[in-house]
């Protein structure tokens, strides 16, 4: 049994990768290349088919699972500006010079397609896939060969355009089950790592790592949640997509939940006589984190989940303390109510679990009406514009320095790949700058350090396999299997991506050329070390330093929390009759997340840089836990609006709240030393009463007046992080905070 219980956890790892989405759109990229080949194959022959599957990998990059909607129109930019510069350097593979002189202005423009942000990365890819493989096709002698080599090529990107699309549309239904599962299990790992701060530190050092993974794993999952949303709020007009639209809605509810649970926790946790209690929150959190996992497994093997007991017994046979003497007049809690209430909290965390659960087993209706009215507000556009473009050309921008930065990389390794004595691998230098160089250093050196170790084991494997003179078909077969590894693990574990695209691109050289080109392990080594070597010194040249892009990231999501605050306090939704001033709130609350993960994601990017370039790394963690603490406040208080407004005095709390959102702007909006103390007289000397009576009008306010000072304490920690920062010998700085927060 104890074997049996060690092997079930890789096994189920193994069965979730199997069954995930990016493994789904490697199979799809792999079989579009082996109907695409294998045709072209049948028909024309083996340099036929290798020509096509070039065309193929020009195209694959971009196809990633995606809404129906745009689809074909997300792929044919990497075909339209693939084919043609595929076509120019056939038709300049006997003019080194002139070669040279295209290859770097197309890798400026190729890289210009950062400008886009996500959607333009793997378009770069694609437009530098066509350049560096065409130079590893061989221009055959004879009138048209130039042509027709082309036009092998345009069937197979041409081609893949119609399957990919095609092939999108018929698994969107899998699609959607799949990037609800993958936001089910972050939101469980989230739980976990929460239920971990319950329990009692050893140390007070400890809690700075334990705050960087929560607010690593918050920026995580508000990044799966947008590309969740993209295509589950898409058309949702049959019960089975409204059903999976609403407990993505569901995990929106449950993530607030979780938020607000962290409030008072380091209160209770210094407290001598609340460990066990925590300890005992902590096991019923890990227990529903548990049965998220449950759920997402479930829906991923297509069976409806097992219903589970509710955690709500167990919670309220917890021996809470004794009410303890409080402040004057009551108006501070006793760590007994803090306790009641995270406990509370707890429970709708476990209410939500059961209706997420209900949900997937059609035992309850989904909320149509907020599904209707979400579905277009909440998935990103996809059509493309002009305006990033537009927005490009000034110096400081990073898009536009890092496509400089990467067409004198190319440049010069195409330099050094004509002085060395195997040139005609020239492309494979080229091909390692292309996937290892990135717009920061902290991906750059990742890569670097993956693609050499891929490599490695990847001419291994390849050097094996010519060895033993396999025919033309199998060696397609491969090729095409290697470009469905490389292309599901390109984003989620590089290494093995590395190692595919590795034997995909030998494999596919050798075939192109005919099976004549010898193979060489020490001359594939060299050209990857001088790739990375190249790529990782180009890293440093026009750098575009995460603290540059700090004060843009910073003002976003000082922003962000204003608007949010204005809108969560609102006023009109206090008489609302419709659900329009919740949808403005999700949509505020979304930017919120969107703007805190970009910071914590710049954060954890700049640990990789010099130590004298680096952000003030301290001030920023203690500002990004300001702002999600900032949050959680605002989110108990919309809380009480939303759900609880029978229990709350309308009359008594209007005031508060507007006063709330005009001190809470104006802190977030203006410069610290201009700001004046302006409490509300309203919520001062409040007589607090039991969280579970009738009147929650004086916890609101309250969570008001910690959210007031929550906001004067963000804008304090955003003008220490957009202060210049003094150096001391060395470069050295206090970073624990910061550290923490970015993963170091």
């Amino acid at each position: 049994m104890q074997t049996l219980s060690r092997l079930d956890r890789p096994l189920r790892a193994a069965r979730r990768i199997a069954l995930s989405h990016y493994t789904a759109s490697g199979l799809v990229a792999a079989l579009g290349m082996l109907l695409i080949s294998g045709g072209m194959h049948f028909y024309f022959g083996a340099f036929a088919a290798a020509a096509a599957s070039v065309g193929v990998a020009i195209v694959i990059p971009p196809d990633q699972p995606a809404p129906q909607r745009g689809k074909f129109w997300q792929l044919l930019p990497a075909a339209l500006i693939g084919l043609p510069l595929f076509l120019a350097v056939q038709a300049l593979h006997n003019s080194p010079v002139l070669l040279g002189l295209l290859l770097v202005p197309a890798s400026f423009v190729a890289f210009l397609a950062g400008a886009w942000g996500k959607r333009g990365l793997p378009i770069s890819i694609s437009i530098m896939f066509a350049v560096v493989l065409s130079m590893a096709v061989p221009v055959h002698e004879g009138a048209g060969s130039i042509a027709t080599t082309g036009l092998y090529c345009a069937i197979g990107s041409g081609g893949y355009l119609v399957f990919a699309s095609l092939a999108n549309s018929a698994l969107n239904a899998r699609y959607r089950v799949q990037m609800l599962a993958d936001v089910l299990f972050a939101l469980a790992g989230l739980m976990r790592c929460q239920a971990r701060q319950f329990g009692a530190l050893s140390q007070p050092s400890d809690a700075a790592p334990l705050i960087g993974e929560l607010l690593r794993r918050q920026a995580a999952l508000a990044d799966q949640l947008q590309a969740a949303r993209n295509i589950l709020l898409e058309s949702p007009r049959t019960p089975r997509r409204q059903r999976l639209a609403g407990m993505l809605l569901q995990v929106l509810e449950m993530r607030d939940h979780l938020l607000a649970s962290e409030l008072d926790v380091d209160t209770l946790r210094t407290h001598p006589g609340h460990p066990p209690l925590l300890n005992a929150l902590g096991e019923i959190l890990g227990a529903l984190a548990d049965e998220l996992d449950g759920l997402a497994d479930a829906l991923l093997i297509g069976r409806p989940p097992e219903p589970f007991a509710s955690h709500r017994p167990q919670l309220a046979r917890l021996e809470l303390p004794d009410e303890e003497d409080r402040g004057a007049n009551g108006s501070t809690p006793s760590t007994a109510m803090l306790a009641r209430g995270l406990s509370n909290r707890l429970g709708h965390i476990n209410d939500e679990t059961l209706r997420l659960i209900a949900l997937a087993r059609g035992e309850e209706l989904p909320d149509l009406s907020l599904v209707r009215t979400a579905w277009q507000a909440f998935v990103s556009p996809t059509a493309w514009s002009w305006q990033p473009l537009s927005e490009l050309w000034h110096w400081n921008a990073p898009p536009l320095r890092h496509a400089i930065r990467a067409a004198l990389a190319i440049g010069s390794a195409y330099a050094l790949s004509l002085a060395v004595p195997w040139g005609t691998h020239d492309y494979w230098i080229l091909l390692t700058i292309v996937v290892v160089l990135r717009g920061s250093l902290a991906q750059t050196v990742e890569r670097r350090n993956h693609r050499v170790l891929g490599t490695l084991l990847g001419c291994v494997l390849t050097g094996a396999l010519l060895a033993a003179h396999p025919p033309a078909l199998f060696l397609l077969l491969v090729v095409m299997l290697a470009q469905g590894i490389a292309h599901a693990f390109a984003i989620r574990r590089y290494v093995v991506a590395a190692v595919a695209a590795t034997v995909m691109g030998l494999v596919q050289s050798h075939m192109l050329n005919a099976g004549s080109a010898t193979f060489e392990v020490i001359e594939r080594i060299a050209d990857t070390l001088a790739g990375v070597a190249i790529a990782w010194a180009f890293a440093y040249v026009l750098p575009s330093w995460e603290r540059g892009r700090i004060p843009a990231l910073v003002a976003r999501s000082l922003a962000a929390q204003a608007h949010h605050t204005r809108v969560a306090l609102g006023l009109g939704q206090l008489q609302a009759v419709d659900n329009e001033p919740e949808l403005a709130w999700r949509l505020a609350r979304r930017e919120a997340y969107d703007s805190l993960s970009a910071l914590v994601q710049a954060t954890q990017q700049s640990l990789a840089e010099p130590r004298a370039v680096r952000p003030p790394l301290e001030a920023l963690g203690r500002l990004l836990a300001h702002n999600y603490q900032l949050l959680a406040q605002l989110t108990a208080v919309k809380t009480m609006l939303m759900s609880r407004r029978g229990r709350l005095d309308a009359a008594r709390i209007q005031l508060p709240l507007q006063q709330a959102s005009e001190a809470i702007g104006q802190a977030l909006t203006a410069p610290a030393a201009a700001l004046a103390p302006a409490p509300c007289a309203a919520m001062e000397n409040l007589a607090l009463p039991d969280p579970f009576e009738q009147d929650l009008s004086p916890w609101l306010l309250r969570r008001l007046g910690l959210a007031s000072e929550l906001a004067a304490q963000v804008r304090e920690d955003a003008e220490q992080v957009l202060r210049p920062t003094p150096r001391v010998p060395g470069g050295e700085m206090q970073e624990g905070a910061g550290q923490a927060a970015a993963g170091e």
